[in-house]
């Protein structure tokens, strides 16, 4: 089957910003008098905007409303990539290799005003036919939503596409929706066994991605 499009993550594949959303989180529970149990920030990977707030002010006992959470995180991540945006390296050569020979997507947990902004700053929003933030869709990653939602954007068959992830939940989303997934392991936060195995391919560096692979894939 040839490829029809690919669809990118963001955090952890074009932007190194999972530890920076757990910084950010971290601070505000610290400055309200929450609580951070083990594995909260593991529980937060691939929630949505609409989820993870719900999840700061219920679980870790921060006394704000979910859209005041959401605000000030969100205000904090602005400020810091204002200073520096934290792009993987290789990000935008293997964005522009693969938009040389498909059309692209992105599937994204980030709220939409933070796609926006790392596309812009990067360079790299017009190379994307579509994105799409899981505060769009109706459940975030593991949910194949947010992945469903683009791919319908594309106007594309599911069944021809490429995803390319690092975390669990999002290699779990990826492959719900129906796409094959080349997996780039985040090295802070790394997927669990039994999602990798999931991936058709797992990469060390986005040096490695590029057309040929793409394609190998979903041979």
């Amino acid at each position: 089957m040839s490829v029809a499009a690919v669809v990118f993550d963001m955090d952890g594949v074009l932007v190194d910003s999972e530890h920076l959303w757990d910084q950010a989180r971290r601070e505000l529970v610290a400055e309200t008098g929450g609580v951070w149990p083990d594995g909260a920030e593991t529980a937060m990977l691939g929630m949505s905007s609409k989820e993870w707030p719900v999840y700061v002010a219920e679980t870790l006992r921060v006394p704000l409303s979910p859209a005041e959470i959401n605000d000030d995180v969100v205000r904090r991540m602005r400020a810091g990539y204002a200073r520096e945006l934290p792009l993987i390296p290789g990000a935008v050569a293997a964005v522009e290799r693969l938009a040389a020979a498909f059309p692209l997507g992105l599937a994204s947990s980030s709220n939409r005003e933070i796609i926006d902004l790392v596309l812009a700053e990067s360079g790299l929003d017009t190379h994307f036919a579509a994105t799409v933030s899981s505060e769009e869709v109706a459940a975030g990653k593991p949910s194949p939503d947010v992945y469903a939602a683009c791919v319908a954007q594309l106007g594309v068959d599911p069944a021809a596409c490429v995803a390319v992830e690092d975390s669990t939940n999002g290699i779990l989303s990826a492959v719900a929706a129906g796409l094959a997934v080349v997996a780039l392991p985040n090295p802070q936060y790394p997927p669990a066994r039994g999602a990798l195995g999931r991936a058709a391919h797992v990469i060390s560096s986005l040096d490695e991605l590029d057309a040929d692979l793409v394609r190998r894939v979903r041979q």
